[in-house]
């Protein structure tokens, strides 16, 4: 089955060659977000919080370019580089699903640039 690259207009250019996201059949799926602004720049530096929200913000505008919602997310991959940001980060997720919460797993890894503190990676299914 073939995909359907969605790269929103209002977004960056990629710093590496792939799309922000993928539509294949019901399904989404939404690549490693950062919070990076043109050029690659890191937003909100030492911030993971806002870096949470900017990353979340992105994979919202993304799923919706697809014809989907927050609630078709059902799986989010997330990445963090230091697990003392994991309450921080969860105050900000637990915003952006208030109802039914998708599956997810986090790890603690490095980043690809030293100030992202946040990734998140999504798949969401159409109903």
């Amino acid at each position: 089955m073939p995909f359907e690259p969605i790269n929103p207009p209002q977004f960056p250019t990629p710093i590496a060659p792939y799309s922000a996201g993928a539509k294949a059949g019901n399904t989404i799926y939404v690549s490693g977000v950062l919070a990076l602004g043109e050029g690659g720049t890191v937003l909100h530096v030492g911030d993971a919080a806002a870096q949470t929200r900017h990353v979340l913000d992105v994979i919202k505008i993304t799923v919706e370019a697809a014809g989907g919602t927050m609630a078709d997310i059902a799986m989010n991959h997330i990445f963090l580089k230091d697990l003392n940001d994991y309450a921080a980060f969860n105050a900000v997720y637990a915003d952006y699903f208030p109802g039914d919460k998708p599956a997810r797993y986090c790890i603690k890894c490095e980043l690809v640039k030293p100030d992202c503190l946040v990734e998140i990676a999504s798949v969401a299914h159409l109903g």
